[in-house]
Order: C-alpha cells, then structure tokens, then sequence
C-alpha cells in the first residue's frame, strides 16, 4: 500500500509549520491504512502520509489551521482519501463526527505551531506590546492576562517550576502578585517586566520563551489534557493500532512516557514473587524504549527539530492472549 520513498527533508514544510521527523513518522506508521492525524496544523505530516497511500482523517481545534490544511490538500479530500474535521484530540468522545471511529493508527505532534506563534493576534508570543491570549481554542474563557491575574501563589509557583522549569519559581509568582496589585497584566511586556525583575537584567529571549510556553501550557491545560486524551485515544485504536507522539516539552514528553510504559506492563507484583497474583494484563508494547530523536541535518535547517522526542507504542492484537504469568512478560 505505502510508496517506499522517504520524504525529503523540508518537503512538507509550509507558511503554517515545517512538520519534524517526517520520515520517522511514516515509518513508524507504514502498516495503518487509516491514520487520524489529531494535530493537524498546516498538514504537513498528513500531506507525507497521503502521498505514500494511507487515509488520513486530520483534526485540530483551530479554524483556520483546518481551512489552510483543507486548501492545502483539496485533490486528496476530493478523492475521499483525506477528511478534515474540528475538534479537540484531548477530547475526541465529544466530537461528535468521529463517534464511534476507529483508527490503525493515530499521531500527535504536539506544542504550538509556527505560524501560530508568529501571529500577534494569537498571543503567544513575547514581542513587545503583543496581548496575553494564548489560547489555543479562541472561544474558551480564559487568556494568559487572567491567568496572570487570577491564580494564587501556589498555582503561580507550580507552573513556573514545573512547566516552566524555573529554579526562581517562588519568587517570580510573588513578583507577578506584587505587580499586579498595582496593574493587570495585559500585555507580553508586563510578564516580560516580571521575568527581568526576578532573573535580572541579562535575562533574554530564551528565559521569555520557556517561561511564557509554561504560561501557554497552563492556560490550555495542555499536561492534564494530553494524560486524559491519551487514553482515550488508547482506545481508539484497532486491535494492532500504532499511536506515535511528538513532544517538544519535558512535562508533555514525561507524560507521554510514563503512560506508554504503564500500558505496556502486564504485573505490578513485587519483583521476588514467584507466582502473578494482580491479574494485570499489558494493553499493548512499548515500540521505542528510547525516544526517537532528529538528525543532525534536520536540527540544522529546523531549529524546533532540536527538542523534539517521538515515541511510539502498538496496542496489543489479542489483549486477552497476554500471559499475566511472569513467564509472559
């Protein structure tokens, strides 16, 4: 079914987004006639896919990357081989077009597009006088101003740690209650302002980055929405379905890890007991035991290429046919 051609480096790219590891993807893809492609963006991974032969059914939450996909790949839609559809892939069960649908394989690339970061309207970015939106769906209720504004200390600390892995987390939440106290935060140079005061004058563009994407990924939910999402796209999958993960940040590629990892273990027993007595039963096999990086070719003509890191897991054929003894494992 699939062409044997690997897709040339930078052949996919668009206005929208340059895709990364294109060819590792379509291989490790390469037996899924139908793929639901749940990050859709410019369409740059479904439009590798569709050349070699499958059936891609993209979905993405934002209009108008689904219109520039549709626009993109208009032959293939025509021939009733690529389908768009909008939709959130952390929350598939309540798309009400894909209910009941079932897929052999399944990709996600996850974080913010280019052109997405690029767009001043969106929010995203800290270029000077740019508003604090960052939603990634426009008509959900609450911006980055709000969440700047409204969330407590502890919430405020957390995600700066831990999503924005900030050693001064503590004291940047209070800088940002301080400052908010005498003005709302509305726009990029109000955080921008926060982040100097608390890492001093020689902060830059690299510490804004990874400190508005924490802010991003709070005010989207992105890490609890990406573990719950995952499962129910777990069981979207045929019996012998690939579902394959690309994650730019530590948090997202941790979650995608430890979920992998737990659906591939079949006894939770303690390791000395000679016979399995939880009954657990492996959902399926871990397929990289290591991420699968980029080359050194695509990281120099893709900077965003550098952090990305896909795994990939198959669910199990015959779930029921896996030995729960320690002889199955």
């Amino acid at each position: 079914m699939t062409n044997p051609v690997t897709p040339r480096l930078g052949a996919h790219d668009s206005d929208w987004h340059a895709p990364v590891l294109v060819a590792e993807v379509c291989a490790a893809l390469a037996d899924c006639p139908h793929v639901l492609d749940g990050t859709l963006g410019g369409g740059g991974h479904t439009e590798a896919l569709l050349q070699r032969g499958h059936r891609v059914t993209g979905l993405d939450r934002d209009a108008t990357a689904l219109a520039t996909a549709r626009a993109r790949l208009a032959a293939y839609e025509a021939r009733g081989q690529f389908r768009a559809v909008q939709g959130n892939h952390d929350a598939i069960d309540e798309v009400a077009a894909l209910e009941g649908a079932r897929f052999d394989g399944i990709l996600l690339d996850l974080g913010v597009s280019s052109r997405q970061l690029d767009d001043d309207a969106r929010g995203f970015s800290f270029r000077q006088g740019v508003a604090l939106d960052m939603r990634m769906d426009a008509s959900a209720p609450m911006t980055a101003a709000d969440w700047l504004n409204e969330s407590d200390e502890a919430e405020l600390t957390q995600v700066f740690k831990e999503a924005g892995d900030e050693p001064k987390a503590r004291r940047l939440a209070r800088e940002v209650m301080h400052r908010r106290e005498r003005q709302a935060f509305a726009t990029s140079d109000d955080l921008v302002g926060a982040i100097r005061a608390v890492l001093g004058p020689r902060s830059g563009p690299g510490d804004f980055a990874r400190l508005f994407q924490a802010v991003r990924i709070a005010v989207n939910d992105e890490l609890g929405g990406l573990s719950r999402g995952l499962s129910t796209l777990r069981d979207r999958l045929v019996p012998g379905g690939v579902l394959a993960v690309i994650a730019y940040h530590s948090g997202e590629d941790r979650v995608v890890k430890h979920l992998f990892r737990d659906w591939s273990t079949d006894c939770t027993c303690p390791p000395k007991q000679p016979m399995c007595t939880c009954g657990g039963v492996a959902r399926g096999e871990l397929l990289t035991r290591k991420p699968i990086l980029a080359g050194d070719a695509e990281v120099a003509v893709n900077a965003r290429a550098r952090s990305a890191h896909l795994r990939v897991w198959r669910r199990a054929s015959d779930a029921s046919a896996l030995s729960t003894s320690r002889g199955g494992r």
